[in-house]
């Protein structure tokens, strides 16, 4: 498939999609300091801070579930564990998970980001996102990458440098969107439209549950369970086409947000989860979360 002066390929290990050619990690590295949290671009993804204050009980919610899960897999034991979030942006998860009695690190290329996170007492220093011992030689009971591993050159680079900072038995949880699901791609054809889902140099990697499942367990992890999101691409199906319409996006944004918010309001987030755990079993959903432990 070309998309200009990319192509995306299968890799051809695990089958998940790459851009080529794969820009430099320089390059990469600068964009995100320079416009991904600071320039123009920060109005329009979800890594703004403003976004996610304004929608702070959704988000919440997203990292209650991720808690919930994380105690399932350690047994209910998982305070004072070591957790490091890379990419950590304007560190939200971070202050969540602080919240519930772990011991939080953290780094990230945007120094506007970090410098905010510091304020906020948290332990987190500037970084790219390639080098993965950032905290020299300290290992995690829990590593997290919220929306990170889409961004990177080279993903089985980053899972091996993970493996030596994750202590044995330790859990790594990896969340990213699941681009090409089927609702997806009908409701683009539904609608006429481009796959704008394709983005470099932002999203460098396209994955499915299918696929990042099988990258995790190729490279020596065991997947423990899969969790999707709310499958946002139903509204294309609708008629509402909120790609070309970021009033229309913002306005199914707030319905999405609003039906998980009044599910948690009515007790029901753990029958949210496992709606959302079906939902990835069958590849939709607009992000996939995969929660796996290090294989020693």
């Amino acid at each position: 498939m070309d998309y200009g002066k990319y192509k995306l390929v299968p890799n051809s290990k695990y089958g998940f999609l790459e851009i080529k050619p794969t820009p430099s990690a320089e390059a990469i590295t600068k964009y995100y300091a320079d416009e991904f949290y600071t320039g123009e671009y920060k109005k329009f993804n979800n890594s703004d801070l403003k976004v996610q204050l304004e929608d702070k009980d959704f988000y919440d919610g997203k990292w209650s579930d991720i808690y919930e899960n994380l105690k399932e897999l350690k047994n209910g034991n998982i305070e004072k564990s070591d957790l490091l979030d890379v990419g950590c942006g304007w560190a939200q998860a971070l202050l969540f998970f602080k919240k519930k009695g772990l011991n939080c690190y953290g780094f990230d290329p945007a120094k506007e980001a970090v410098d905010y996170a510091k304020k906020e007492n948290l332990n987190v220093v500037h970084s790219s996102v390639t080098k993965m011992d950032v905290f020299e030689g300290k290992k995690f009971d829990i590593i997290t990458l919220f929306n990170v591993f889409e961004h990177l050159a080279d993903p089985i680079d980053v899972l091996n440098k993970i493996k030596k900072i994750l202590n044995s038995n330790g859990l790594l949880v990896i969340d990213v969107p699941n681009e090409f699901n089927l609702f997806q791609t009908a409701g683009r054809d539904a609608n006429n439209l481009k796959d704008w889902w394709v983005s470099p140099p932002t999203h460098l990697n396209y994955f499915s549950a299918e696929t990042l499942i099988k990258l995790l367990e190729g490279e020596g992890f065991k997947v423990n369970n899969a969790e999707s999101s709310f499958p946002l691409e139903m509204f294309l199906l609708f008629g509402d086409n909120y790609v070309n319409d970021s009033k229309l996006g913002r306005i199914c944004h707030k319905k999405r947000t609003s039906f998980e918010i009044n599910l948690r309001k009515q007790g029901k987030s753990k029958e949210l989860r496992k709606f959302y755990q079906a939902l990835a079993k069958i590849n939709l959903g607009r992000q996939i979360t995969v929660f796996a432990t290090k294989l020693d």
